[in-house]
C-alpha cells in the first residue's frame, strides 16, 4: 500500500485529509516542515501533500528540501490563498500539482492516484533501464572462449561487492570495458563512473587531478578544484595504467585508500570520500613490485580481486564474434550495409597475431568497411600488413625492425605509418591519449616514423 505524508499546521485539515485518503493509502501526518523532514527520514513515503502557508518554513521551502533530498518523490501543494503566481512558482520548483482550499476530495483523490501512477511508471522505467544497462555492459564483453566466459563470470560475481579490483592484460584487450561493466552491475551504477588515464599526466598534474587543489596551492591555481576522488564520490573511480604512477603519488594514493579521505593539494583538511576503486595495468604488476617500481603495500591494497584479460591471439575462436559485433556497430555509423566477411578474409584475419589485440581488430574492421566495394568484406579489403602478418619491408621506415621490437612499438609504428605521421590521428586509431602516444614514441625511438 502506498504511503502518503500530509503536512498542515491546522489539525482539523490534517485529520480530515487523513480520513479521506486513509481508505486507500497508509497516511502519516506532520504539523510543520521540520516534523515532515523527520518523518521522511524514518519512513518510506510515496507522496507528500503539504500546505503552502505554515508557521516557520513554508510549503515551498519544504518542497525544495524534498526535491534535493528525495528526488523523484511527488509533492502536491495546497493553499487557501491560491494565486497564479504561487502555482507557477510551485510547479517551477518541482511540485506535481497545486490545489486550492477548500479541497474537492474527489478531485484530490484523482490527482493523488495520477501522481502515484506516474511515480510507479518512472520507478519501473528506471528499473528496466538499469537492467538494460547491466545487460549492455556485459554484452560488450564479447567472446565465448573459456577465458572470456571466466572473465564474465568473475565480473558478475565481483560487481555487487565493494571489493577493489585490479584488471591486468595487454593494451587493447578491453580493460576499461570491464571496469565499466563492474560499475554498471554494482549498487553504485546510478552514481558517477570516473576514469583517469594515469600515464597521460605528469606526476605534478596527476596529484592535483586525483586529489584536487585549493586556490593558491601553486602557480595557476586560481580557484578551488575538486579532484577525481571527490567527483567519483558514491560511484566508481577507474585508474588506468596505474603502474605509471610515480612512487611519491603512490604513497598518497595508499593513504587515501587506508583512510578513505583526500587532502587537496595545498590543504590540510581531509575530505571523506566513498568510492569503489578499479585499477588497470598492461604490465605484470607483481614483477613491477619486485623491480622496485611499484610499492608492495599499494599492490596488495589494489589486488583484492584480480581479473586477467588474455591477448586476442590466445582466444582466436572469439574472432568471428568480435568481427560480427564490429560490423553491426559500424554499419549505422558509416552508413554501410555490410552483411558479413568472406571465409578467405576471415582466414587472413585469423592468421594474424593481433599485437594490438581487440582495439587493433576494431580499427581494422572499421578501415575495411570504409574502403569496401561490396556488401561483404573480402580478402582484398584486408589491409596488406595484416594479410602478410607483419609490416611490409617496402612500407616500413628505414631502420625498422618490427620482428624484434615490442608488440606495442609495432602497433604504434603501424598507426603512425597509416596516418602518415599524424600523431593526433594515430592516438585516436590506437585509442590512447595523445600525451601517452608521445611518451611511447619517445620510449621506443619512433620520432622519425611517418
Amino acid at each position: 500500500m502506498s504511503r502518503i505524508l500530509i503536512v498542515d499546521d491546522d489539525k482539523a485539515t490534517r485529520d480530515g485529509l487523513a480520513l479521506a485518503l486513509g481508505h486507500d493509502y497508509a497516511v502519516l501526518t506532520a504539523a510543520d516542515a521540520e516534523a515532515a523532514l523527520r518523518a521522511l527520514t524514518e519512513h518510506e513515503v510515496d507522496l507528500v501533500l503539504t500546505d503552502l502557508r505554515m508557521p516557520g518554513r513554508d510549503g515551498l521551502s519544504l518542497l525544495r528540501d524534498i526535491i534535493a533530498s528525495h528526488p523523484g518523490l511527488p509533492v502536491i501543494l495546497l493553499s487557501a490563498y491560491g494565486s497564479v503566481e504561487s502555482a507557477v512558482e510551485a510547479m517551477r520548483d518541482g511540485a506535481v500539482d497545486f490545489l486550492t482550499k477548500p479541497v474537492n476530495l474527489d478531485h484530490l483523490e484523482l490527482v493523488v492516484r495520477r501522481a502515484l501512477r506516474q511515480k510507479n511508471l518512472e520507478r519501473q522505467n528506471a528499473r528496466l533501464r538499469a537492467q538494460l544497462a547491466e545487460r549492455s555492459a556485459l554484452d560488450r564483453i564479447i567472446g565465448s572462449s573459456e577465458a572470456m566466459l571466466a572473465v564474465r563470470e568473475r565480473i558478475e560475481q565481483v560487481a555487487p561487492t565493494p571489493a577493489t579490483v585490479l584488471i591486468q592484460g595487454p593494451s587493447g584487450t578491453g580493460k576499461e570495458l570491464v571496469a565499466r561493466a563492474l560499475h554498471a552491475l554494482s549498487p553504485r551504477s546510478g552514481k558517477p563512473f570516473v576514469a583517469v588515464h594515469c600515464a597521460a599526466l605528469a606526476p605534478s598534474l596527476l596529484e592535483s587531478e586525483l586529489f584536487g587543489h585549493v586556490k593558491g596551492a601553486f602557480t595557476g591555481a586560481t580557484e578551488d578544484r575538486k579532484g577525481r576522488f571527490e567527483i567519483a564520490d558514491g560511484g566508481t573511480l577507474f585508474l588506468d595504467e596505474i603502474s605509471e604512477i610515480d612512487l611519491a603519488t603512490q604513497v598518497k594514493l595508499l593513504r587515501v585508500l587506508e583512510t578513505r579521505t583526500v587532502e587537496p593539494v595545498g590543504s590540510a583538511t581531509p575530505i571523506p570520500v566513498d568510492i569503489r576503486l578499479v585499477a588497470a595495468t598492461n604490465r605484470d604488476l607483481r614483477a613491477w613490485v619486485d623491480a622496485g617500481k611499484f610499492r608492495e603495500d599499494l599492490y596488495f591494497r589494489l589486488n583484492v580481486v584480480d581479473i586477467n584479460l588474455p591477448p586476442l591471439r590466445e582466444r582466436q575462436g572469439d574472432l568471428p564474434l568480435l568481427c560480427d559485433a564490429f560490423v553491426r556497430e559500424f554499419n549505422p555509423q558509416l552508413g554501410r550495409g555490410i552483411l558479413g566477411i568472406t571465409p578467405e578474409a576471415m582466414a587472413a584475419l585469423a592468421a594474424y597475431p593481433w599485437p594490438g589485440n581487440v582495439r587493433e581488430l576494431r580499427n581494422a574492421i572499421e578501415r575495411m568497411m570504409v574502403l569496401a566495394h561490396g556488401d561483404h568484406l573480402t580478402l582484398e579489403d584486408v589491409p596488406k600488413t595484416i594479410r602478410e602478418g607483419r609490416v611490409a619491408p617496402e612500407q616500413a621506415p628505414a631502420g625498422a625492425q618490427p620482428a624484434a621490437e615490442p608488440e606495442e612499438a609495432t602497433l604504434i609504428r603501424r598507426a603512425l605509418f597509416e596516418t602518415k605521421g599524424n600523431r593526433t590521428a594515430a592516438a585516436k586509431r590506437l585509442g590512447i591519449p595523445l600525451r601517452t602516444l608521445y611518451r611511447r614514441i619517445k620510449t621506443y625511438g619512433l620520432e622519425d616514423v611517418k
